[in-house]
């Protein structure tokens, strides 16, 4: 492989990578503040594909205009979750709501192949997405390019939100300890509803631009899709934001260079992400940048 095609395959790897990061972010906040695997995460990107989808051609919304309306579902729909099924079980035992998060799973993915049967959905990306950009010798379309950007901008912003802003305090105030927070006049059902939304929102994003990528949506996209960034959020270790991104983009680079290097796996291209996760929690339990819980959050 010479130096050009290995430099394509990079930015082709940091894209997909920036994608898995956007959803494990949102899988590594509500673990922090809950310890709840929420595994309805990867669904709640499908959903928002399916309303970005509605809004471009149901309503001729323009797909920035789209994105938007698509996250804020995406958050009405993480609030709504959290207030039917999470939060009557907040004293519960974890694996209650491990199996409620799973069974919110499968409720989306059948009503959303009720409503719109398992037959993959046609998403037509702006032409913008595809214009050529060259940088020397290499060249990449501008949605390959705007990713990897637009994911690093998203994480300065959760990073100042959780690190500069009063709700973020409360965020990792709660995440220490509910009870307390309580004590001291804080609603934390609002604060938790508001992570709820704030992930909600990461995975929207993710999902708008995995369909404006390939071009598809279908009832049944968030399962792997899903499945791979909870593997990047505990690869990067759960409950640390960077650890996500950075988690997210291993697996991303890993499973495209390796498909790059060894064409005739390609077929088993989705268990890298799994492998790799297996090898990097033989040596390190607790993720790349595994967190103490007892000292810090996020």
């Amino acid at each position: 492989m010479d130096l050009g095609l290995f430099l394509q395959q990079l930015v082709n790897g940091f894209s997909l990578g920036s994608m898995y990061a956007l959803i494990a972010v949102g899988y590594t906040m509500v673990y922090g503040v809950l310890r709840l695997i929420n595994f309805a995460h990867g669904d709640i990107m499908m959903v928002s594909a399916y309303a970005a989808l509605f809004c471009i051609v149901g309503l001729d919304v323009p797909f920035l205009g789209s994105l938007c309306l698509a996250m804020l579902f995406a958050m009405a729909v993480g609030i709504a979750t959290d207030r039917i099924a999470y939060k009557p079980l907040r004293e519960a035992p974890r694996i209650s709501l491990l199996i409620t998060a799973i069974g919110i799973s499968f409720f989306l993915q059948n009503f959303f192949n009720l409503l719109f049967t398992s037959t993959p959905r046609a998403f037509t990306p702006p032409s913008y997405f595809e214009r050529p950009v060259s940088i020397g010798d290499l060249s990449m379309s501008f949605g390959n390019l705007l990713v990897p950007l637009l994911t690093l901008l998203i994480l300065i912003i959760v990073l100042l939100i959780l690190y500069k802003s009063k709700y973020g305090i409360a965020i990792r105030a709660l995440a220490f300890d509910i009870q307390t927070v309580n004590l001291m006049g804080i609603d934390a059902n609002r604060i938790i509803a508001m992570v709820f939304a704030l992930g909600s929102a990461l995975a929207a994003v993710g999902g708008v631009f995995w369909a404006s990528m390939y071009y598809s949506v279908a009832p049944t996209m968030g399962t792997l899709i899903g499945l791979k960034a909870f593997a990047a959020a505990v690869l990067g270790g759960i409950g640390s934001v960077v650890g996500a991104v950075i988690g997210g983009l291993i697996i991303g680079l890993s499973e495209v260079l390796a498909v790059a290097f060894f064409p005739e796996i390609s077929g088993f291209k989705d268990a890298f992400a799994f492998i790799f996760l297996v090898f990097i929690l033989l040596f390190r339990p607790t993720g790349i940048l595994g967190i103490n819980f007892e000292k810090s959050r996020f």
